[in-house]
């Protein structure tokens, strides 16, 4: 029996998901530097996101670290936050008018991609109720805050796998054309870099990086500790924040960090793909994507019109009002200048709204829905 038990011990080691994280983190490196070498956008995000997903639906173990990925978000709202001094401060507040408009775009940008999705699936998703249904494509059609959807279309007995498919589809597309966009528009009509929309310090600085990194640590743990939404960005871009505006300059976050960040953050992105990802539901997949890529022509109509009237550029608006996630379009703007604090604050305000709105405006549709049926 012991030697029958000795050969039918796993040839994998006791802790196999440490090596399915290295061997993740190999395929995210090596796509950063192949997106490198063929000069695409943000390669340090991009690659590893379309590497690693590509991995992922092929059948290989991918695996992402949740600690890894807070890093990752710890880093990058540290650094989005060293954008925000005094003369930055005072732009975003006068800009209230048009973030309050970007904040009513995204509503009913994601109420008319819910109405889109539930014209599109009613036939194929049939054995749900009505209401159910509903909540399915409400919540998958909502802008901002994926895991927070998910769980309030579990509350609601929604489809919570098709939802969240939705919502990783659509990131996944504006993360990928948006940069590619920005880049092209960049070489043949260019973009004018405003100074004032850089960062406050700009040289790493010992040990200014220390107490910047325990402070911007204890933002997070605290965000954490009273279960705010995205505490490991949320936390440290405020602590960054307050301490800039308040010309507090102790550090910037090199080049290098950003890029681990923007490694770890595409990596947690890649590996949502799984060969079942692509198996469910198709249609419902096709219908999301249509749908997103509608969104994000729209949202380039919005955003120059916007740009318009703030006297803004064009590519800091339409990253700020874009149906994607607040660190990926920070991301974005930050490696490729454009407009970083004021992507941020968008982003930011919008995702806020979401998450204080959304479940309201569904618990009213519904029962306005009802009534009308009735």
């Amino acid at each position: 029996m012991g030697t029958k038990g000795a050969m039918d011990k796993p040839l994998l080691p006791p802790f196999p998901h440490l090596y399915q994280i290295a061997l993740t983190l190999m395929v995210g490196v090596a796509s950063a530097l192949l997106c490198r070498w063929l000069h695409t956008p943000i390669p340090w995000m991009l690659g590893p996101l379309l590497g690693v997903a590509a991995c992922s639906i092929g059948g290989m173990p991918t695996r992402s670290a949740n600690l890894l990925r807070n890093v990752g978000q710890w880093i990058i709202g540290a650094a989005l936050g060293l954008y925000f001094t005094a003369e930055v401060g005072h732009l975003v507040v006068s800009l209230w008018w048009a973030i309050v408009l970007g904040i009513v775009w995204a509503l009913a940008l994601g109420f008319g991609f819910g109405l889109w999705l539930h014209r599109r699936s009613a036939a194929d998703l049939s054995d749900l109720s009505p209401r159910d249904l509903r909540a399915t494509t409400y919540f998958a059609g909502a802008i901002g805050g994926a895991s927070e959807m998910a769980l309030l279309a579990d509350r609601n007995h929604a489809r919570t796998d098709l939802v969240a498919a939705s919502h990783s589809l659509r990131l996944v597309l504006v993360v990928v054309c948006l940069p590619f966009g920005m880049q092209w528009f960049q070489s043949h009509w260019g973009l004018q870099v405003d100074s004032t929309l850089l960062p406050g310090p700009r040289v790493l600085q010992w040990p200014g990086i220390v107490y910047l990194a325990l402070a911007t640590s204890a933002g997070a743990v605290f965000m954490q500790a009273i279960k705010r939404n995205n505490p490991w960005f949320m936390g440290p871009l405020l602590v960054a924040m307050g301490l800039t505006l308040n010309g507090v300059n102790w550090s910037a976050v090199s080049s290098e960090m950003s890029n681990m960040a923007q490694l770890f953050i595409g990596i947690s992105l890649g590996v949502r793909f799984k060969r079942e990802f692509v198996r469910t539901a198709p249609k419902w997949l096709l219908s999301v994507a249509m749908g997103t890529m509608a969104m994000i022509l729209a949202s380039v109509g919005f955003g120059w019109c916007m740009a318009l009237g703030t006297g803004l550029h064009p590519a800091t608006l339409i990253l700020g009002t874009s149906p994607g996630g607040i660190a990926e379009m920070a991301i974005t703007a930050k490696v490729l200048e454009l407009g970083a604090p004021v992507v941020t604050a968008f982003q930011v305000c919008r995702l806020v709204a979401v998450l204080l709105i959304v479940g309201p405006l569904y618990r009213w549709v519904a029962k306005e829905e009802e009534q009308n049926a009735a």
